[in-house]
């Protein structure tokens, strides 16, 4: 009887054993502790995905550089707007402006035409366009008041462009009197205006007799630019 006890309570002892062993295990691997396990494992993956840069960011800051080489592009652009508008402004230059006597290059020849006078020629200079408004030239021999040429108002075009190959006329008589009186000048002066500050100095082809002189306003014709008293 006691034999059957003690085997019992061996039974008994190793099936406490077994159980507590069994306890322990269910306890160590139990569902539960394995999807708390793989959930942290998931968060822990996405966690660092957003805390290191991903690719499409790399990709946004690729776009922003770009961008940025753009808006040099556009300011290079902005660039030749400006060289553009400089060469239309240069382009404009000389147009439209009233000839001051410096714009003009003059000739003068001595005509043989009624008693003889002097044929002066203005040209444009290189580059020019201008116009003679004012039709008559203001012109005199020497300073004094008696050295000053009046007008005849004969021929002339109102206004004359100048440029290029284009040019005007006017005549010029020194002397108008019959009389033997006159002083004799070498240069004549004249301007496009009575009061342009750049008056231009002429030598005259030979030496001329001054008494009461007259001048012709500007002409595109030659045959318009002889001297007459009217």
């Amino acid at each position: 009887m006691r034999s059957r006890l003690a085997a019992r309570s061996t039974r008994l002892v190793l099936a406490a054993v077994a159980m507590t062993a069994l306890a322990a295990t269910s306890t160590a691997c139990s569902p539960d502790d394995v999807e708390d396990t793989s959930n942290s494992s998931a968060r822990s993956a996405g966690s660092g995905g957003s805390d290191s840069p991903s690719s499409g960011d790399s990709q946004s800051a690729g776009g922003s550089g770009s961008s940025g080489s753009g808006s040099s592009g556009s300011s290079g652009s902005s660039g030749s707007d400006d060289q553009t508008t400089d060469a239309g402004d240069g382009a404009k230059s000389g147009y439209g402006q009233s000839c001051g006597t410096n714009d003009l290059d003059f000739t003068v020849t001595s005509e043989s035409q009624k008693g003889g006078y002097y044929l002066v020629t203005a040209k444009a200079k290189s580059g020019i366009t201008c116009y003679l408004d004012v039709n008559t030239p203001s012109v005199s021999f020497g300073s004094g008041t008696d050295g000053v040429a009046s007008p005849v108002g004969q021929g002339g075009a109102d206004p004359i462009k100048l440029t290029g190959s284009a040019v005007a006329y006017t005549g010029i008589s020194p002397k108008t009197t019959n009389s033997a009186a006159g002083k004799e000048f070498e240069n004549v002066i004249i301007a496009t205006t009575n009061d342009d500050p750049d008056p231009a100095e002429l030598k005259l082809p030979d030496t001329a007799t001054v008494d009461k002189p007259i001048v012709t306003n500007w002409a595109t014709s030659r045959a318009e630019a002889v001297p007459v008293i009217v």
